[in-house]
Order: C-alpha cells, then structure tokens, then sequence
C-alpha cells in the first residue's frame, strides 16, 4: 500500500519554505501527500480587508497543494490564534484520523514564532491521540492503529527564537525539485509585497532558495537540502522506524 505524508504547518507558504521539497520528491518515491495550513493567513496584509486576504491566501494554498497533487485541508485557526488548546487539539486531532498518515511533517520545536511553535505541539499532541477511543475528536472521527513517524523541518532561517542556527539530524537533497519548490512558492502571490514590507524580505523566491542553500551546506553533500530532526519515537512508532529514510535512500544523508 502506498505511504501517506501529511505535511501540516502555520502559515500559507510555511510548507513552500522549508518542507514542499521532501513533499514532492516523497510524492514521486509513491507516497500519497496531504497539505495542511493551520492558520488562515489573515494578518499577512497591509492593504486587503480580513475577509478578503483569507479568501486570496486560501486559494492560493490550494493552488500550491493542487500543483503537487496534494489532498488539501482548510485552515482552522486565524493567524496569531494557534493556542495549545483542546478546541484546535480535537480538530487537529480530527484530520489526523482523516489523513491517517504514514509520516508527519511538522515544525521546528524552536522558531521565531508562537504560531509555529505552537502548530508543532497541537501536531505531536493529535499524532498521540490518533488510537484513543475516549479522545473526542470535532469532527467525531474513528481511531486509527497505524504507526506515525514524526519529522520536525527547519526552523524558518534555519534559527530560533534566539537567532541560534539549528543543525538539522537528516538531510534531503532536494537540488533537482528547486525549481518545482520556487513554483510552488510563487503560487503565494500576495505575500511577496506584504514581506518585502513587514519583514525585509527583499526577493520573497531568492531568499527561500538561500535557505535551502544553506541547509544544503550544513549537509556537505549537496547544493540544495531541506533539514529534519525525527521526534521520539515513543508512543508513535517503532524504535527503528525511519521510512523517509527507506523511500528516499538516494536524497538521504545523516549528520555526520
């Protein structure tokens, strides 16, 4: 049967920085994909209305899900609005059992953000509650008994909240799906402008790319490469079990 990922992050454009490479070349090893946005993405404006931005950015997420055949999940939460709470815990908790994935692709325990961080705990926390029959899920939704490997991506930067640079376990070689990812990012088109003027970010495409480049680095063994650290296994999996490593053994490189 084929290996499903489910890849859920914050933001609109989270997975197009630091993890829709690792997606798509799982995709092209077989895997079935599934593409998750949290939070709505309302804040990421300065010139459009709440109602408006939320319809620009949910689209434009569909469009980077659809571009690499991805099974797409709508937000749940408004941008700084992602809390470690039992109302977006029992929905999370929800698409987990829906999506039942095989690998989980998440965020950074450390980041610049509380969003982020706190997707990160909501995802770890529902992966758990995937086989509990007295965890109420909303929508109610049947547990599940397949194991989940868990994979924290890169922090965005590559740093945390302290500007540390985080030093990924595993890297993925993702030099020859660069152009694909830099597609997938242009899908998010409304958020150049905003980022250029909120964040500094002179070249939206550029700088994703440097990022890569430097995770690249960091791996000495290849130009482009998106970073993992493999959360504990405990309660979620095996011991052993490393199956981005079994379906990516050619992109696959460990810290050495």
């Amino acid at each position: 049967m084929k290996k499903k990922v489910l890849a859920i992050v914050a933001h609109p454009d989270d997975i197009e920085f630091v993890m829709s490479g690792t997606l798509m070349l799982l995709a092209k090893a077989g895997c079935e994909i599934h593409y998750m946005n949290v939070a709505n993405g309302y804040c990421g404006t300065a010139e459009h209305d709440a109602k408006t931005i939320i319809d620009i950015r949910l689209q434009e997420a569909k469009n980077a899900a659809q571009l690499i055949g991805a099974t797409f999940y709508p937000p749940i939460a408004p941008d700084l609005g992602v809390f470690y709470n039992e109302e977006l815990l029992a929905k999370l908790s929800s698409v987990i059992r829906k999506a039942a994935p095989d690998i989980l692709l998440i965020p950074s325990p450390q980041d610049y953000m509380e969003d982020h961080t706190n997707t990160c705990r909501l995802a770890v926390t529902a992966a758990f509650t995937r086989g509990m029959p007295n965890y109420k899920t909303n929508p109610p939704r049947a547990v599940i008994d397949n194991e989940i490997a868990v994979y924290h991506a890169q922090p965005h930067g590559n740093r945390d909240g302290m500007n540390q640079l985080i030093t990924p376990d595993i890297f993925i070689n993702i030099s020859e799906v660069m152009e694909e990812k830099r597609n997938m990012l242009a899908e998010h088109k409304s958020q150049k402008e905003w980022l250029d003027r909120s964040q500094g970010f002179n070249a939206y495409l550029d700088i994703m790319k440097e990022h890569g480049r430097e995770v690249g680095s960091m791996s000495k063994q290849c130009e482009f490469a998106e970073g993992w650290r493999q959360h504990n296994p405990l309660g979620l999996c095996a011991t052993n079990s490393d199956p981005m490593k079994e379906l990516l053994q050619e992109y696959y490189f460990r810290r050495n």
